[in-house]
Order: C-alpha cells, then sequence, then structure tokens
C-alpha cells in the first residue's frame, strides 16, 4: 500500500490524491495489537473479511482511524493508513480529509469516493519499526516491526 494514491472525491466533485507513505498492519487473531484478538465482535467484524473494504473506528472518541481489510474471510487481517505526503498523523489526515464513519464498511471503490489507486510514484527509501501506541499488546506483539513508512520517492514515468 505504500506508495499508491489514497484518493478522495468530495460533495462538490474535487477530487484529490495523496501518496500513502506511512502505514501498519494488523494480521490475525494472535495480533494482540489487533481489534480482532479478542475475536468478532460488532465493532470488528469487517475485520474478519472479506477484503478492501473500509474500516474506521473512533479513537478517544475523536479521531477516525482509517484502515483498509485485507485478509481473506475469517483472516482478520488491516493496514492502518497512518500518514502521506501531505498529512501527517492518522487522526490529522481523516479530518484534513473530511473522511468518517460514512466510509465504514464501503468498498475501496470510486463509487464509494474514497479508493486507492496505483501511483508514478515509487518509495525508494522503505524503513520498518515497531507499530505506534501499542503498548497494552504487551513485550513482543508491541514490539513488532509492522510499521512501513518511506519519505523519498522516484517517478515511474
Amino acid at each position: 500500500m505504500l506508495g499508491r494514491n489514497l484518493c478522495l472525491e468530495n460533495e462538490s466533485g474535487q477530487r484529490r490524491k495523496l501518496i500513502i507513505t506511512e502505514t501498519e498492519a494488523y494480521h490475525g487473531l494472535d495480533d494482540l495489537a489487533s481489534h480482532a484478538s479478542k475475536g468478532k465482535t460488532e465493532r470488528n467484524k469487517l475485520m474478519f473479511g472479506p477484503a478492501n473494504f473500509w474500516y474506521l473506528y473512533l479513537c478517544y472518541g475523536m479521531h477516525w482511524m482509517l484502515n483498509l481489510v485485507t485478509g481473506e474471510r475469517d483472516n482478520p487481517s488491516a493496514v492502518f493508513i497512518r500518514a502521506t505526503d501531505e498529512i501527517s498523523g492518522p487522526g490529522r489526515l481523516t479530518k484534513a480529509l473530511g473522511i468518517d464513519n460514512r466510509f465504514h464498511g464501503l468498498k475501496n471503490s470510486p463509487l464509494s469516493k474514497l479508493w486507492l489507486e496505483d501511483s508514478t510514484s515509487k518509495p525508494l527509501d522503505i524503513q520498518r519499526g515497531p507499530r505506534i501506541g501499542v503498548e497494552n499488546a504487551g513485550p513482543v506483539w508491541s514490539k513488532k516491526a509492522y510499521r512501513f513508512w518511506f519519505s523519498k520517492v522516484s517517478s515511474l514515468g
């Protein structure tokens, strides 16, 4: 997902494309940092598939967090979008773009007005490290290098 365009069409038909520069992965029932680690609930049921649907949740009662479900049915996995080339921070990102629970459960598609598409740029310096804010997942899962980011791109065109 790194380097792809996050695309949004607003109510007046204006389109915006931002390059995804930072993500985190959440994979399976064993991942103690994942919402799915305690089994399927009303909140996380979208994570259990199928893939390619937006999963949003409210953090601290004020910030919408944007995730895309990536696993097959009954394999709860998602990628959390943390930053783009123009906006750093997951709460700032959704606020700046007006992304909220209206997109929860919608397919990653231009028809939903929120979608991903290939970019003409390629990440050059992909780095990885521990996810942010998951210390409660314990010493193993909080240190997994499931966060990915980059700051340099090259043009593919």
